[in-house]
């Protein structure tokens, strides 16, 4: 098995039990947001969120312009200063961004890392009756940008694919479990 670069899970508990779990595939995200007692979001469910439901913010705290300083969202290889080259450290403990929360005052819905959605990506239906995609298909859907990618990319409407069993061994995937209020 190849080294994961930017993995932060480890089986130990170490230095980065602050971070994300990262590198992980799609399968591994649910079955730990089961075990968690939660559910990864649909792909509607998680644009809900981080747009701010019918205020339909660009970003999830808004409109200020993400910037270089990690406050509103962790992009570009810019945690912890600005970037020689992305490593693992580029991956910042989770809520470090505490200007960027969503409207129900989530953290970390744009950058950081791409979130696997409970969606197969598949072109959208309109109009959309019950809009999670279920049927298998070739790729999983993904949201939130990442954080060596630019800011535009973890806007709320940005989709992103992949193939449920691939890690992102070079971008750090990751997830998110969401919960019935």
């Amino acid at each position: 098995m190849p080294v994961l670069s930017y993995a932060t899970w480890t089986p130990l508990a170490g230095t980065q039990e602050t971070r994300p779990i990262s590198c992980v595939n799609w399968w591994e995200s649910c079955a730990f947001c089961i075990w968690d007692g939660g559910f990864l979001p649909s792909e509607a469910e998680w644009e809900y969120a981080a747009a701010g439901g019918t205020q339909e913010r660009e970003y999830p705290w808004g409109t200020a312009a993400p910037g270089t300083a990690n406050q509103y969202g962790i992009y570009d290889c810019y945690y912890p200063t600005e970037p020689s080259y992305c490593s693992l450290a580029s991956i910042a403990p989770v809520g470090t961004a505490t200007l960027g929360a969503g409207l129900w005052g989530q953290l970390d819905l744009s950058g950081e890392l791409e979130e696997w959605n409970l969606d197969w990506y598949v072109p959208y239906v309109d109009p959309c009756i019950d809009c999670a995609s279920l049927t298998p298909a070739a790729y999983r859907a993904m949201r939130g940008g990442s954080f060596w990618l630019s800011p535009a990319n973890g806007a709320p409407p940005v989709r992103g694919r992949n193939a449920p069993a691939f890690r992102g061994n070079y971008t750090g995937f990751g997830f998110r479990c969401a919960r019935s209020p």
